[in-house]
């Protein structure tokens, strides 16, 4: 099996690569294709410009499934954790004393991203990208903690089907039952009439685009990755895991694209068929990364991945409160406005690789910082 020297042993080097890769695309991959496929306007380039985009409002952008992604592989890494822990007959209020603090930490992170510290709490975001995180990781824990795999998938196809009913059948003041307009519907009211202070709002939604209100499937999303984990981890051998994955990964696709027809796939609502749909694609990548690189053993091609997985949180904090932009321009400032039509890919790809140098010097002295 070839590997590559400085890896950490022990580990299933997919997740950590499939983890650097989530994070590639929000750090500035994202960025980068973007000003590539912008360069022309042809229909190829066009479509693959408008896949980097996040939808308006309903349907599904390749974009749309990142955020989902990373809480598939939140959940992917609880059986390799906390099951084992469980397994190991670890104390049970150790184990909640510690998901709790790991909770507490990284919602505390998200409100200090978006301004804690200004003291205004009438205007702080209590929604947002790690408080999902957080609240995600603590339901899906609390379910794996306390339920056998069967109950999972209990309470995981529960929660789907509980929440066509609350947004299709329970009447939202102004708007009726299963109202999907971005300005009305039950999504958008309990944002702005439950949730206290700021609300993010994007493209045609009127409510907060990563509201608390949908934490229930938020959850599920990463109870899918549970389940890959799961499977991951059964006696099975590698090439009947890889099969599983992918049929796994259709049967969702199947299911979502079927019920679509009647509860649409909507992201900011966070509907049962978006879970299944950014599910689907979450299993399939993470068939092809784990067969790639567990199963055949060709690592080092993810190494640029593995070390952005590493210090996923980190860099994603550190590009809110530095300025790489900055950093980058010390070196390109004055050559960049001399490549025309590229410049801003020669911004986005010097943005990046510097955000990179520094996972890069972090992953050499072996600093992770984890919550």
């Amino acid at each position: 099996m070839t590997t590559t020297p400085d890896l950490p042993r022990g580990r299933v080097h997919s997740i950590d690569a499939l983890r650097g890769f989530d994070m590639f695309w929000i750090i500035g991959g994202d960025m980068l294709f973007r000003s590539l496929f912008g360069l022309s306007q042809n229909p190829v380039s066009q479509f693959f410009y408008r896949q980097l985009e996040h939808v308006e409002w309903g349907g599904f952008h390749l974009y749309d499934g990142i955020f989902p992604l990373f809480l598939f592989i939140v959940g992917l890494s609880l059986p390799f954790s906390l099951t084992k822990r469980i397994e190991r007959g670890e104390s049970r209020a150790d184990l909640f004393k510690h998901i709790a603090i790991r909770t507490a930490i990284i919602y505390f992170i998200g409100l200090v991203y978006y301004g804690f510290f200004d003291l205004n709490f009438g205007q702080l975001r209590y929604g947002g990208v790690l408080q999902r995180i957080a609240l995600s990781y603590f339901f899906a824990s609390m379910i794996v903690m306390n339920t056998k795999l069967r109950g999972q998938i209990i309470i995981s196809g529960g929660i789907l089907l509980a929440w066509w009913a609350i947004i299709m059948l329970i009447p939202t003041p102004g708007c009726g039952a299963g109202s999907f307009a971005p300005d009305c519907n039950i999504g958008e009211w309990f944002d702005n009439n439950i949730i206290p202070g700021k609300l993010h709002t994007y493209g045609l939604f009127t409510g907060d685009s990563t509201s608390v209100f949908s934490t229930p499937t938020a959850t599920v999303s990463a109870m899918i990755g549970v389940f890959a984990g799961h499977w991951i981890r059964s006696g099975a051998d590698d090439h009947k895991k890889v099969r599983g994955l992918v049929a796994a990964g259709i049967a969702c696709m199947v299911v979502s694209r079927i019920w679509g027809l009647a509860f649409p796939i909507n992201k900011f609502l966070w509907t049962s068929t978006y879970v299944l749909l950014a599910g689907g694609w979450s299993l399939l990548l993470f068939a092809l990364f784990y067969w790639v690189i567990d199963v055949k053993g060709h690592v080092k091609w993810a190494f640029p991945f593995i070390v952005i997985g590493m210090n996923a949180l980190t860099i994603y904090v550190a590009s809110r409160f530095i300025d790489f932009r900055d950093l980058a321009g010390i070196f390109i400032h004055g050559f960049a406005g001399h490549t025309g039509a590229f410049e801003p890919v020669i911004w986005a790809a010097s943005i990046l690789a510097i955000k990179w140098l520094f996972l890069y010097f972090l992953y050499q002295h072996r600093i992770f910082v984890k919550a």
